[in-house]
């Protein structure tokens, strides 16, 4: 009765329901649309922080392996190397029990080196402090066995300034030409491992007779591998130097061009 139309009216009210909806459509959602999106903006955050949490925690993982079952053997054989010397030189250094335990030790030491580096490979439990103490504790328990030998009259000291004159000039060759590519454990280099290995614990033995006689023929073959793989490796760096400078030039002049 007030002279408006229903519709008229319906209309205006219609338009004042849908004209804020409409009007501020993009500006106000509605609850539940808005409660999601705020949803979808914490997740994605969390999302973002879940991931750098994944990173910190590998890192964490990545830390604790340094105490892996191939790095405890290493550094077991690290520990063996003053125990294999007190060993050696107990009661004057000749009495035949007292070099029985060194040479276990010394033995013990030589296996865990092959079963180190081959877990290491088979479980991926390769890391940087395997690395470098390893090759450390396998110089380390040789060295002293050739040292101790050589102070106690039993090996030539010849013989010893061959031998690690040539693990430390090695090793010495591989950090030089690192940067040219890495220079690959060789069969022969295996083979002088293991041959001294045998020679060495032979002689950390009393032995007498005939073995006696056979320990410096096996000494003898571990010097000559020695010598031999040593010249094998210094060729092998040459090359990989060579190639590596070779290489350099050419990437040089594709970039010039």
């Amino acid at each position: 009765m007030t002279g408006v139309p229903a519709s008229a009216a319906g209309g205006s009210s219609g338009a004042r329901r849908t004209g804020p909806r409409g009007a501020s459509g993009s500006a106000q959602e509605p609850p539940e649309r808005t409660a999601s999106g705020s949803a979808l903006q914490r997740g994605s955050t969390e999302g973002g922080g879940a991931g750098r949490g994944g990173k910190i925690a590998a890192a964490a993982v990545n830390q604790a392996s340094v105490w892996n079952v191939a790095n405890l053997l290493t550094m077991l054989r690290l520990l063996l190397v003053p125990a294999f010397v007190a060993l050696m030189l107990g009661n004057g250094g000749y009495d035949p029990a007292w070099r029985s335990f060194a040479w276990a030790a010394f033995a013990i030491a030589m296996i865990t080196d092959l079963f180190d580096g081959h877990l290491a490979r088979t479980y991926n439990l390769v890391t940087d402090f395997g690395k470098i103490a390893d090759p450390i504790a396998d110089k380390a328990i040789m060295g002293a066995a050739l040292v101790c030998l050589s102070a106690l009259g039993d090996l030539p000291w010849w013989v010893t300034a061959v031998i690690l004159g040539r693990e430390l000039g090695i090793t010495v060759l591989r950090f030089v030409v690192i940067r040219y590519g890495v220079i690959p454990a060789s069969r022969g280099g295996k083979l002088k491992t293991l041959t001294q290995g045998v020679a060495v614990g032979m002689y950390v033995l009393a032995l007498t007779g005939p073995l006696a006689t056979l320990r410096f023929w096996v000494m003898a073959a571990a010097v000559v591998l020695t010598v031999v793989t040593g010249l094998d490796y210094v060729k092998q760096a040459i090359v990989l130097r060579r190639r590596g400078i070779a290489e350099r030039r050419a990437a040089l002049k594709e970039t010039e061009v």
